[in-house]
């Protein structure tokens, strides 16, 4: 991790954030950093990563210094899995030497009763951040309890030499905009057969 800006919330001044915010995943001298591999493997531009990271800390943060369980976003949530491969890094130095705790990863047991879990979980941890750091999350990187928990677990991981990958948006300003010039001739030859025309 890079250094992080400080939070302008209270925990500015707590030895755990100073610890954290002062952190850096994995040796500092290697040719690919952590933020550029967390940028790779998801296909975002770096500086989303580095903003994904500085919300990776915020979340430690919370689990650190909560007395419940906090639930990440999945784009946080991306970052700890790549964290957790680093698994000396992060056994052996975050864990005892930052957070002074460890920090395990529980994922869902599944069923509607988790999902609830999850859901209030979640939720609790939007409001705790909002209450800890003095404003609300990115939604950009902390969508709603829906978004998080019904329609990012859909994600699939894909190749892009396996697949063709459109952008849905884009796809589908593309799709209108031919739909529409094939319809052009045939409107024109509609009009040239149109009753009045004769």
């Amino acid at each position: 991790m890079q250094a992080a800006s400080r939070p302008s919330g209270p925990p500015q001044d707590h030895p755990i954030w100073a610890r954290i915010a002062d952190y850096e995943i994995g040796p500092a001298d290697a040719s690919l950093s952590f933020a550029a591999r967390l940028a790779r493997e998801n296909g975002w531009t770096a500086a989303f990563a580095d903003r994904v990271l500085e919300e990776y800390r915020r979340f430690c943060f919370l689990a650190a210094t909560g007395a419940e369980p906090v639930t990440p976003s999945d784009a946080v949530d991306q970052a700890w899995h790549l964290h957790l491969t680093y698994s000396r890094d992060y056994w052996d130095r975050f864990c005892p030497q930052v957070l002074g705790r460890p920090l395990h990863h529980d994922p869902t047991a599944g069923g509607p009763v988790e999902r609830g879990r999850f859901f209030a979980q979640y939720a609790r941890t939007l409001h705790r951040y909002e209450a800890m750091f003095g404003h609300p999350p990115p939604a950009d990187i902390w969508p709603s309890a829906a978004r998080r928990l019904l329609h990012d677990p859909k994600a699939r991981r894909v190749h892009p030499a396996d697949a063709f990958i459109l952008p849905r948006r884009r796809t589908v300003l593309v799709a209108a905009l031919l739909l529409l010039l094939l319809l052009i001739p045939l409107i024109g030859k509609a009009a040239s057969y149109a009753p009045w025309s004769l």
